[in-house]
């Protein structure tokens, strides 16, 4: 029996599934692993469709508890689509063999694998819905994971074993929820775009090797926070700020989403800097990103898209975590801007 030949626009058409085995055929991932991604994507998939119904689903506004709005573990009010984000990614990677454990922002702690099912070699971290404040107004919003490998000869792993530095993840994706979806992929070998064809329900690749150009003329911070910044973050910003003829000598654009999704995706696609400093107001908890959850992930993706993370002082990726929600400063995008933004921090540190 002789195949057909594939026509031109089939050839170009790559899903996600085809992307993952022939990254398995390279040995760049394996089964495992594959499949792991597989189950996170279909999740992703499941929340899109809850996002896409908004009010029409019942979705919006907060998770009541009959008392007022649900706080979850950050001191936060948790949103309907939090809350049904975090169960969807619970439940679909409880049961798939690939895991041994996992664990959400939305939760204390970590979770085990029921002893029902069979246990994996990898770990996963989620933030469920990132930007959840913005859903009732429409704006992208998104999901954040993270894998890393479970420590060898551990069986059931508690929170410490999360607890690794971003240099150890595996693989790290995000998914923008927005006029069309997005998966935004890595595994260590550059960093790739899917977007959601909802017609065959699949993921198909549309960017392959995605690179932040170096340098930039835009930059992402929240303003509202300048009175409570640090010094050399106060100084970067209004040299950004005086334009052409200040030290920088060029014009900058300020945009800001409030959904780090939705900002880190647009520095992935035409550059930029993202920066969530540490101000008078997060100084006690570290910074306002968790690292585990949006900072790692991000910095893994970005990197291996060309571009660089810090905390401002360190390399993110560099970083030991001591708690699985533990905060960070956040400087990440093109390259040589976050290194200017370290320098700010450097010459300051230096007196």
């Amino acid at each position: 029996m002789t195949f057909p030949p594939l026509c031109h626009s089939a050839v170009k058409t790559i899903s996600l599934t085809r992307f993952l085995i022939e990254e398995q055929r390279a040995a760049r991932v394996n089964p495992e692993l594959r499949l792991l991604i597989e189950v996170v994507a279909r999740a992703c998939k499941s929340i899109s469709v809850a996002v896409g119904k908004g009010a029409l689903g019942g979705v919006l506004g907060d998770a009541g508890t009959g008392n007022g709005a649900s706080i979850n573990v950050q001191g936060e009010a948790q949103k309907k689509l939090d809350v049904i984000s975090n169960e969807i990614l619970m439940d679909a990677n409880a049961w798939g063999g690939h895991l041994a454990g996992l664990a959400s922002e939305e939760m204390d702690h970590s979770q085990r694998i029921p002893d029902a099912y069979p246990r994996g070699n990898y770990l996963l971290l989620f933030d469920p819905l990132d930007g959840s404040s913005n859903i009732d107004v429409n704006v992208s919003v998104g999901t954040i994971f993270s894998v890393l490998r479970c420590p060898e000869g551990v069986t059931e792993p508690d929170d410490e074993h999360f607890l690794q530095p971003g240099t150890t993840q595996v693989a790290a994706g995000y998914t923008v929820y927005g006029p069309s979806t997005l998966l935004v992929l890595t595994v260590g070998h550059g960093t790739h775009a899917f977007t959601l064809d909802r017609e065959i329900g699949s993921f198909v690749l549309t960017s392959r090797d995605m690179q932040i150009p170096p340098d930039t003329k835009e930059f992402a911070i929240n303003a509202s926070n300048q009175r409570h910044w640090e010094a050399p973050v106060q100084q970067y910003v209004a040299d950004m700020l005086a334009g052409k003829e200040g030290p920088r000598g060029k014009d900058f654009n300020m945009r800001w989403v409030a959904s780090m999704v939705a900002d880190v995706h647009r520095i992935m696609t035409r550059g930029g800097i993202f920066t969530y400093p540490l101000d008078a107001k997060c100084a006690a908890k570290g910074g306002k990103l968790r690292l585990m959850y949006e900072a790692n992930p991000m910095a893994f993706l970005v990197e291996q898209a060309g571009g660089a993370a810090s905390t401002g002082r360190q390399r993110m990726l560099e970083v030991q975590p001591t708690a699985l929600h533990q905060r960070v400063p956040v400087f990440l995008g093109s390259r040589n801007e976050v290194a200017e933004a370290v320098r700010y921090h450097t010459d300051y540190d230096a007196g």
